[in-house]
């Protein structure tokens, strides 16, 4: 704090004054380093704490350069960032290193037209955190901001009830033109778009949606997590979105020692696995292997047993209902096409 507020605050043994003051000290949420052998001033460099602005600068090269590109129209990256976070906390919630996923999704500069853009992609992110990443959507929230940062016009956090309390997940901010503007002021070269249709030069304005990976794995876990029973004994699973699911199904022959058995259950693996990440599980009794796979969130089951070698089907466990069907071994690919991909 300035000079003028450490005056205001009461002197030592005021009963008004608040404990625990120290002297102010500088505060720096950027990683510094250097660029090159020399320990000088001039070769202080800093980790980037976003991802955005190497997308500003190269707005120019990619709206001459990407067939197709128009405004409206955004650029997506995804990469590693870096905060010099104070206090680091709640596992992966808050770290110093972390990847980070942002859109900055170009509109015209025309008066408020950045509002109803702002808006369908608050929706959007809202939607595809539900529908795509299979975040339960009565955890989600949201928080408008009333106090915003210097170069925003809105920002909206979608925010979600971790166990530790309800945080923010996404935020979508609407960036005016700003960036651009400094970039062209610093840079003396026009960042401006030429609307091909009627010739106009114009920065735009951007709304930008972002997301931490690592936050939103957290947010995953926590929403999918769940314990119920089965047959009178407690189960703990993940009810992953299928889309999400790190392995798509596991393939169970019911033994080990029968080659026509492993022959059918090979089979179906093989050509699983080109598609999918597919896991081959042979060990212990069925009971045990279907709960290992509900607990890594595994969404299908395909059982290979004794009748298959008669009648050329398996059986098809759902994680979540438990509930069983025989598939044709011919057809087990395109049910699982259908479960995983709504296909």
């Amino acid at each position: 704090c300035s000079e003028a507020e450490m005056a205001r605050v009461p002197p030592p043994g005021a009963p008004d004054r608040p404990g625990g003051l120290t002297p102010p000290r500088a505060f720096n949420l950027m990683f510094e380093t250097r660029v090159g052998a020399a320990a000088d001033a001039a070769a202080a460099a800093y980790l980037r704490p976003e991802t955005a602005q190497g997308i500003f600068v190269n707005f120019k090269n990619v709206a001459a350069t990407a067939r197709g590109f128009g405004v409206p129209g955004g650029v997506a990256q995804i990469g590693k960032a870096f905060r010099n976070e104070i206090t680091p906390r709640n596992f992966v919630f808050r770290s110093r290193e972390f990847e980070q996923m942002e859109i900055e999704y170009f509109c015209s500069d025309e008066g408020d037209a950045w509002r109803a853009c702002h808006a369908e992609w608050v929706a959007a992110c809202r939607a595809w955190l539900v529908d795509r990443a299979g975040l339960r959507a009565e955890l989600l929230g949201e928080d408008v901001h009333e106090d915003l940062a210097h170069y925003a016009r809105a920002c909206t956090d979608i925010t979600f009830r971790f166990p530790f309390g309800e945080q923010e997940l996404q935020g979508i901010a609407a960036r005016g033109c700003y960036d651009l503007t400094q970039h062209q002021e610093a840079s003396g070269k026009s960042l401006e778009y030429v609307d091909q249709a009627s010739g106009r030069k114009y920065v735009p304005q951007v709304v930008e949606p972002s997301i931490g990976v690592d936050r939103l794995f957290l947010a995953a876990i926590c929403s999918a997590y769940a314990v119920d029973e089965v047959g009178g004994a407690e189960r703990t699973l993940l009810k992953f979105s299928p889309l999400l699911a790190p392995v798509k199904a596991a393939v169970l022959p019911l033994s080990k020692k029968d080659p026509a058995l492993l022959e059918i259950a090979r089979r179906v693996h093989d050509d699983l696995k080109r598609r999918y990440n597919v896991q081959w599980d042979a060990a212990g009794n069925i009971g045990r292997r279907y709960r290992r796979q509900d607990e890594i969130g595994t969404p299908l089951c395909i059982t290979v047993d004794f009748d298959s070698i008669e009648d050329g089907c398996v059986t098809v466990r759902d994680r979540d209902s438990t509930d069983q069907v025989r598939v044709k071994v011919e057809d087990v690919a395109a049910h699982v096409v259908h479960v995983i991909e709504g296909l």
